[in-house]
């Protein structure tokens, strides 16, 4: 039934493209309802592009079927296919009676939340409490992981986010040839896969494989033209590898350890140094083997060494053109940590209150008549008190009497508050908490879970009432111990089975 295929899926395209326009008119008033309208249109469009892609493959008609479909509508008889198709129809959902039906009319559409949906509750899954909805970097467990490689300055957070894409001296001591440890290697990775996903879940709706595409065409051609930063051609002396570029110039350098001093005695009395001796024993057997320690002898160890040097130096590009991409980000990043390091406790969740609760200044295009019309309808509300069903702040004497200024966080449903004891006596028997609660693996039984919001009493109150189910069902079992004719003493019911069984 090719034909009814490519009538549904032109049905679904239209139905998409005015689920699309839906969103757009819509005008987020936060930046998390702004990423979660993005994140839902970037699902739209994707299903768009493949259902566009199973019709051109339908008109193509590569082996014909629809071709043989259109001329067995046309030329036989109407109704015989019409109760053909009919009977098929009927004889599918007779061996299919539980097979559910897609409802185009209500599939794309945006569900209220009384209707079973919280809106935005992804996007409070998917980002971090530092990232602020995409707002800032959290680079915190990344830091850790710098500080723990062997050779690095030990900088606090705020220095390593002005640093973090930077591989070469004097802001990363670590040698070309310590590089390729494991150890380098996962954290380069980490950390470009982090700033990756970043900016696929702060940016759904750009072009971001055309844009991953010039990074990668830019590291082939700095590759081959060997203009890596950090990984330039070394110039070589008897055999033996050294570097670039000596220091600054201003003062005295030392070839062994690869250092630079700019006091005389300081560097007189480094001579002397154990540390400078077993250096200068290393690069002199380097230099009378005629070995380079950084390039293995064989050829085909050779050949992986430079694969790794390779897929290293990648890393450290991907790094380098996403902060570069992500520059608006880590600036704000590195004054929001600077802020909060001043804050209290309560004034960064006052702060997280207010983010969510202020609207996108997005609306500089619009008339005067409708900003004059604007200011009519604004309705006085400095204690922010609930609207009422006519639009206007309820009395503060109600708002007190139902507590709605009380908080009521609860864990099980991802540490939302609810404001008043109603809303929060309610929410107990609403998808959203029932939906936490089979998360945690609690399926029955959930009216017995009424005002626990800790998912580790909810765990314990679970696993003691498994517990004394367990217990019941053993004691029914063992409550009638029955003998047999050689005096074997078992519970009534495995009596009765091997009874009826003809084993007593």
């Amino acid at each position: 039934m090719l034909l009814e295929d490519q009538r549904f899926i032109h049905e679904d395209l239209e139905r998409l493209e005015q689920a699309v326009a839906d969103r757009v008119a819509e005008e987020p008033r936060n930046i998390r309802e702004r990423l979660a309208r993005d994140h839902e249109l970037a699902t739209f469009l994707a299903r768009i592009e493949e259902q566009s892609k199973r019709l051109l493959e339908i008109y193509k008609d590569a082996d014909g079927l629809r071709e043989k479909e259109v001329q067995a509508v046309t030329t036989g008889d109407q109704f015989e296919g019409f109760y053909k198709q009919l009977d098929d129809i009927k004889d599918f959902h007779k061996r299919y009676p539980n097979e559910p039906v897609e409802n185009l009319e209500r599939a794309y559409k945006r569900r209220q939340p009384g209707e079973g949906e919280v809106p935005g509750m992804e996007i409070d899954n998917m980002f971090t409490g530092e990232e602020g909805f995409g707002q800032f970097l959290d680079l915190t467990t990344i830091h850790e992981d710098y500080l723990n490689l062997p050779g690095v300055k030990r900088l606090n957070y705020i220095q390593y986010l002005d640093i973090f894409d930077s591989f070469t001296p004097p802001q990363l001591l670590i040698k070309r040839k310590d590089k390729i440890s494991d150890k380098y290697f996962r954290y380069v990775g980490e950390l470009a896969n982090y700033l990756e996903g970043f900016i696929k879940r702060v940016r759904p709706l750009q072009d971001l494989d055309q844009l991953f595409a010039g990074f990668d065409k830019d590291f082939d051609k700095q590759w081959s033209a060997k203009e890596v930063p950090g990984w330039t051609e070394e110039k070589a002396e008897n055999g033996v590898p050294g570097p670039k570029t000596e220091g600054t110039g201003e003062g005295i350098w030392c070839a062994d350890c690869e250092k630079e001093f700019k006091n005389e005695n300081v560097y007189r009395n480094h001579l002397t140094g154990k540390k400078h001796i077993r250096a200068a024993e290393a690069r002199k057997a380097a230099g009378t083997s005629g070995e380079k320690p950084s390039v293995p002898a064989n050829g085909g160890s050779s050949g992986a060494h430079s694969l790794k040097e390779r897929a290293v130096a990648e890393r450290e590009h991907r790094v380098r053109c996403l902060a570069q991409v992500l520059q608006p980000e880590r600036q704000a990043t590195r004054i929001n940590v600077e802020r909060k390091q001043g804050m209290t406790e309560r004034e960064r969740q006052m702060e997280l209150d207010a983010l969510l609760a202020e609207p996108e200044t997005g609306g500089e295009g619009r008339s005067g008549d409708q900003s004059d019309e604007d200011d009519e309808d604004r309705v006085y509300n400095p204690l922010k008190l609930p609207l009422a069903w006519d639009g206007k702040p309820i009395p503060y004497w109600l708002y007190k009497l139902h507590g709605l200024g009380v908080e009521y966080p609860c864990e099980i449903c991802g540490n939302f508050v609810y404001m008043g004891r109603r809303a929060f006596d309610k929410h107990f028997s609403e998808a959203g908490h029932i939906h936490g609660l089979k998360c945690l693996g609690i399926t029955s039984h959930t009216n017995l879970f009424r005002e626990i919001t800790r998912i580790k009493d909810a765990e314990r109150l679970w696993e003691k009432l498994e517990g004394d189910r367990k217990k019941d069902r053993d004691n029914r079992d063992n409550v009638v111990q029955m003998e047999d004719a050689e005096g074997n003493v078992m519970p009534e019911r495995i009596y009765l089975d091997l009874q009826k069984q003809g084993i007593l």
